[in-house]
Parts: C-alpha cells; sequence; structure tokens
C-alpha cells in the first residue's frame, strides 16, 4: 500500500536554523518540497552562505574523489576526527593517493601500450638491428594493412629518394611491419611517399615515442617481465591506504554530506532577514517522530501539519509500506516506476501472481529445486553481509537487496515444485521414467471431463507413485484446457484492471476516466461471455438465446461500452479500437501456457535424448545420458530463463497496469532528510 502522508510548513528564527535542521536530520522523517516564489528569498545562496557551501563542497568533492581512487567500500565505522581536523583528514590521504593514481594510470598506459604494439616494436627492432641508435640514419617504422601493397610504397619511395633509401616489411599478426631507412634529412621525404600510398608512421604512445626503437623493445620486454609484479605491488599499496584512510575518509565524507545538506535545506527553504521557512511531507505514521525533534525547540519553531490535496498536488512522494510478505517484491517494482500517490498500489498483485505465472510457465520439480537451491545461495550471502559483485555486468548487489531477490526466488521455486507436481513433471518426463510421476486417463476424465475433454489409454498402462493431474504435454487432448485455464488470468486480470479504472474515478471525481473505465469493463465482459457463448464463434445462433445468462451479460456488456463511448467520445474517439486492443490484452495471457508448453516439451527431449542413452547402452549409457542430459537441460534453461521471467513480467506491467492508468502518471519517491554521520556531531558544524 502507499504509506499516507502529511504535509507540514516549519517556520523558524534563522539563527536557530542550523540546530533545527540537524534536529530534522536526526528524525530522518521530513521529505522537503522547495518554495519557490513569495516574498521572501528562495533559491541559490548568496554572500557568505554561498561562499561556507563552495568550501564544503569542495572538500567532499576531494573526499569523494580519494574514496573512488582507492576502490574500497565501506569500513566498519570509525570515530569522526574533529571537524577542525576534518580537511587534515582528506589531504593525509588525498595526497598519497593521487600520487598512486598517477602511478596506476602510467602502469596501465604502459600495458595497453605493450599490448597494443609489443608485437610490432619487437618485430621492428630486430628489423633494424643496431641501426636504431645511428645519428646518420633515420628510421621511419609504419604499420601496413592486410589489403595494402607493398610494391606501390616501393614505387613512391623511388620516386621521392632514388636509390637513397632501403625497404624492409615483416608480417605480423593478420598485419605487416615496415621500416624505412633514409639519411636522417630525407625523413620528411619518406613520410610523405607513406602518405602518397596511404599509410602513416608508426607514433609509439606515451614514454614509448621518445625512445629508440631499440629502446622501446626493451623498455616494452621489461614492463612485459614486471608486469604482474608491478600490479600486486600497486594493489597491496592501495590496500595499505585504504585500511589507513578509508574510515576517517568516510566519516569525513559523512559529516562532510550532512553538512551541504544543510545548505541544500536553506537553499529550497523561504528566507528573509531573520527567518526561515520550510515545507515538506512526512508519514502519517512518523509525526510523532517529528513533533519530538521539533518539540524540544519551543517556541522557537512553529509548525502546521495538514492533511495534502493528493486530487492536485503532483509533488508528494511516494513511500510503499507493505507486509513481510509482499515487501520483498519491491525490488521487482523497482523495474517500474512508482505508482501516483493516492492511486493503486500493485505491488501485492505482484507479489502474488507474478511467483504463480512463473510457477505454471516452469511447473518442473527439479527446475524448481534447482531455483530452491538458488535462493537459498543467496540468502546465505546476506545473512553473511555478502554483496554479490557482478563485475561482468558492471553492477554490485548489496546485501539488503540479496536478501530480498532470495526471498523472491525461493517463493518462485516454490510455486514451481508444486506446479511440478500437478504437472507431473520432473526434469522434463524422467519423473515418467523413474515411474515417480503417471498420467492415469481415469483421473484425468474425473477430474476435467467436465471440460468436454476426453483421455484415453494407449498401450501399456502407466503406473507410478504420484497420479498427473495436470497433464499439460499430453498435447492431443489437454491443450485446449491448459490454454483456457491460462486464458481465465488474463480475464481476470484485464476486468480487474479496468475495475480499478473506475474505482480511481470515482475517488478523484474524474468523470472522463469513470465512463472510460465502465466502457472497456462492458466491452471486454462482452467480448469474453460471446466468445464464451458461441463457442469461439462456432454458434452465432446463440446470440437469440436470451435464457443463456452469458447472452444476457454480453448484451449489459454492450450497452455499458456504448454508453459508457457515448460519455467520452469526444476525448477517446477510437476508443473502439482500443476496446478490440483490449481483447488482444486477454488473449496475451496465453503466453502463460504457450510458453510453458515450449519449456515442457524441451525439457522432455533433454530428458528422453539421455534416457534413451541408457536403454540403448546400458550401465555406459547411464553415465553418458546423464552428462548429455544435465548438459541439455542447463543450455535449455539458461537459453529459455529469460524469457520465463519476461512474460509475467510484461503481463502485470503492460496488460494489467495500462487500464488501471498506472503507467501514465508517476510521483517522486519518499527521500526524508537524513543524517549520515553520527547524531553527536550534529550541533554547531555548519557555519
Amino acid at each position: 500500500m502507499i504509506n499516507p502522508m502529511q504535509q507540514v510548513v516549519i517556520a523558524v528564527r534563522k539563527r536557530d536554523s542550523e540546530a533545527v535542521i540537524a534536529a530534522l536530520q536526526d528524525a530522518g522523517v521530513l521529505h522537503l518540497k522547495p518554495i519557490v516564489g513569495g516574498p521572501l528569498n528562495t533559491g541559490t545562496l548568496a554572500g557568505q552562505d554561498a561562499a561556507h557551501r563552495r568550501e564544503d563542497e569542495r572538500l567532499l568533492a576531494r573526499a569523494e574523489s580519494t574514496i573512488a581512487e582507492l576502490g574500497t567500500y565501506r569500513p566498519a565505522p570509525a570515530p569522526l576526527p574533529a571537524q577542525g581536523e576534518w580537511e587534515r583528514a582528506v589531504e593525509e590521504a588525498a595526497q598519497p593517493v593521487s600520487v598512486l593514481a598517477r602511478e596506476r594510470q602510467e602502469w596501465q598506459a604502459d600495458q595497453d601500450a605493450v599490448s597494443a604494439y609489443g608485437d610490432a616494436v619487437r618485430a621492428l627492432a630486430r628489423m633494424v638491428g643496431n641501426l636504431s641508435g645511428s645519428r646518420r640514419l633515420g628510421l621511419v617504422p609504419f604499420l601496413m594493412q592486410a589489403t595494402d601493397n607493398p610494391a606501390d610504397l616501393e614505387a613512391a619511395l623511388r620516386e621521392v629518394l632514388p636509390e637513397r633509401y632501403a625497404l624492409a616489411t615483416e608480417a605480423v599478426g593478420g598485419n605487416r611491419v615496415g621500416v624505412i631507412v633514409t639519411l636522417r634529412g630525407e625523413r620528411d621525404a619518406a613520410r610523405a611517399a607513406l602518405s602518397r600510398v596511404r599509410l602513416g608512421e608508426l607514433r609509439l604512445p606515451g614514454r614509448f615515442d621518445r625512445l629508440t626503437l631499440g629502446e622501446a623493445a626493451a623498455a616494452m620486454e621489461t614492463v612485459s617481465k614486471n608486469g604482474e609484479a608491478r600490479q600486486r605491488d600497486l594493489n597491496a599499496r592501495r590496500d595499505r591506504l585504504a585500511q589507513e584512510h578509508g574510515p576517517a575518509l568516510y566519516a569525513v565524507r559523512d559529516a562532510l554530506k550532512d553538512r551541504v545538506a544543510v545548505h541544500d535545506v536553506r537553499a529550497v527553504s523561504a528566507r528573509g532577514k531573520y527567518s526561515l521557512a520550510m515545507q515538506g511531507y512526512v508519514p502519517g505514521d512518523a509525526v510523532p517522530a517529528l513533533q519530538g525533534a521539533l518539540g524540544r525547540f519551543g517556541d522557537a519553531v512553529s509548525y502546521e501539519l495538514h492533511p495534502v490535496d493528493e486530487h492536485h498536488d503532483l509533488s508528494i512522494p511516494v513511500e510503499l509500506k507493505n507486509n513481510s510478505y509482499v515487501r520483498p517484491f519491491q525490488v521487482v517494482m523497482g523495474l517500474m516506476s512508482l505508482p501516483k500517490y493516492g492511486t493503486f498500489d500493485p505491488t501485492w498483485v505482484i507479489a502474488v501472481f507474478f511467483p504463480l505465472f512463473f510457477g505454471i510457465i516452469i511447473a518442473d520439480v527439479g527446475y524448481g529445486l534447482l531455483f530452491l537451491l538458488f535462493g537459498l545461495w543467496l540468502a546465505g550471502k546476506a545473512k553473511r553481509n555478502e554483496g554479490w559483485d557482478l563485475s561482468f555486468f558492471g553492477a554490485y548487489v548489496p546485501p539488503a537487496t540479496l536478501k530480498d531477490l532470495s526471498f523472491v526466488t525461493i517463493v518462485m521455486a516454490a510455486w514451481s515444485i508444486v506446479w511440478g507436481v500437478l504437472t507431473g513433471e520432473l526434469f522434463g518426463t524422467l519423473g515418467e521414467h523413474l515411474h515417480l510421476f503417471y498420467v492415469d486417463p481415469n483421473i484425468v476424465n474425473n477430474l476435467w471431463g467436465w471440460t468436454g475433454i476426453r483421455a484415453e489409454a494407449h498401450g501399456e498402462v502407466h503406473s507410478g507413485l504420484i497420479p498427473t493431474v495436470f497433464p499439460r504435454l499430453e498435447t492431443d487432448y489437454f491443450s485446449n484446457v491448459a490454454l483456457v485455464f491460462a486464458l481465465l488470468f488474463g480475464i481476470g486480470q484485464v476486468l480487474w484492471g479496468w475495475g480499478i479504472r473506475i474505482q480511481q474515478g470515482l475517488k478523484h471525481k474524474d468523470a472522463t476516466h469513470t465512463w472510460e473505465g465502465i466502457a472497456l469493463f462492458g466491452g471486454v465482459l462482452a467480448l469474453v461471455m460471446m466468445a464464451f457463448a458461441t463457442r469461439a464463434g462456432k454458434d452465432f445462433g446463440a446470440f437469440g438465446n436470451l435464457t443463456d445468462p452469458r447472452v444476457l451479460v454480453m448484451y449489459a456488456g454492450f450497452i455499458a461500452f456504448i454508453v459508457g463511448y457515448i460519455r467520452v467520445i469526444k476525448q477517446f474517439p477510437m476508443l473502439p479500437i482500443e476496446l478490440l486492443s483490449q481483447g488482444g490484452a486477454v488473449m496475451s495471457y496465453a503466453r502463460i501456457f504457450a510458453v510453458g508448453l515450449v519449456s515442457a516439451i524441451l525439457a522432455k527431449l533433454c530428458s528422453d535424448v539421455g534416457w534413451s542413452m541408457y536403454e540403448r547402452i546400458g550401465f555406459l549409457g547411464i553415465i553418458i545420458g546423464l552428462v548429455l542430459g544435465a548438459a541439455l537441460h542447463f543450455f535449455v534453461l539458461a537459453l529459455t530463463l529469460i524469457g520465463h521471467i519476461v512474460q509475467p513480467l510484461r503481463l502485470h506491467m503492460v496488460e494489467f497496469l495500462n487500464p488501471t492508468g498506472f503507467n501514465t502518471e508517476t510521483s517522486p519517491r519518499y527521500a526524508p532528510l537524513r543524517r549520515l554521520s553520527p547524531a553527536a556531531t550534529a550541533p554547531g558544524q555548519v557555519k
């Protein structure tokens, strides 16, 4: 749910503003809203306040850049140095760290040069030998592509330097390197010949450009030999600096951020010569914390709380507040924008239906157990307060997020196992081969015969431990049941979405969206009833059967659509087209059936291939079958997993949430003013 907010206005004497802002940082509940216009000053600070802010931001930037160069994560908390020692603490770390950073850059530049030019330089050094140190002769090295013709260069050289040059080339990798030897004073002529055939002189990067070819080859050889040792030394020095200065740097950085935050508060407040006014929002359940923070100032602070105007105020922040089961699924909601304040929070819907849809698609006990193990592994890392470094994606998942991800993964795994038992799938048909699951036509007919299907035994009678009650792999008779079962979710969620649209329109007294919701709710319901009454278009004579309640509901739905369309025809003239689109939205839920069936068929093929190896070869086939089956299952799961996750998400983001209006409006995230440094350092730290 969306946590209800209260709006608050705070007025304070300017001389007390520092202490009041510090108290608000300690409380950590006030989301500030900038004050614009009015008789008091707003916006950018000026004069002495601006100078203090620039100094604090300069020192903060110095601390931030030093922490970034150290490449360290936050260490254990450390005592904050006295305020007068902050700049000294930052500079004591920044100076050796900046020196080390330059050395690391130089080392990296050397490594890049060796990687890019090492082979070419070594080849050139061999070709010129002792000539690289000659005072009379000049050398012009160059690179040639595989498509370049050396004869063209030879002809250009003969034209500008007849009989006064030597040319040598050698293959290096897929290209060639070469060198022109001529008199030192005629090197420009050799370069001109290179230009005529669209070649350029080879210039080495950095410090290597000042060396002869022989010296450059020797220097690059030294870099190659000492590279790993040099890197270990640089990393060790960085680790020592991080251990020595990291705790103090983080402590000072946090305190400086708090100081800059105070300046930010002043900048978004209204300021007079003797007073300062702030406005913002506070969650209803956090009002006592705000009152406690301001109450100790007595008459020095005046504040007023009043309800927010959710119909017209677009800046009300949103904080999601859900129970312990739903809360971890807010990490999934992070893929979407926040809902608009005063509307509908779909987190609990996603918490219920996203893992359910995933479980229906996977529906395999074996795959579910793999996801369960993965979820437990994530939970273990989170419990040990370890993050997950996904450096190949350029990301780092902190322990708190891992905890939520582990819970979501475990719930998804649980539904996969439950549906795997219902579908009788364990790594595809491995459960059937092991006689753990079996399909009994009599049980299937007793459960699903009312739908009109008829399962019959073909050949041998199957037996096992657990009967399959949802045999989706029996495509010859069960596909229609599984398809309609998936579409029922679409019917329910699309109608639910338009029902929410109606409810929100009534709540906000928005007649346009109310009638739009009524029209499309009725229209979608009418299309669904028409499909059932006519048996998907096979019996249009059912339109005249007024004794069928489905036909009556169909006509009522079409009437609701027509009335609603007339009311909003100016705003939504293409509403009939939208109705057809919503019919397609219902059909989109067939993805649950289709994607799941494809997954099951692929898993069946993997297990059948492995089992056939056992049947054909015997004991050796067991080993080959296990290895082959496991490899195929891993490949198929890796290939299809993203789709299994994306499809349920898409159904919620598009088909369900579009009718609610969720994707058209949003609100800012609740970001309260909070203190990073210890509260004991608060008083008197801002000039």
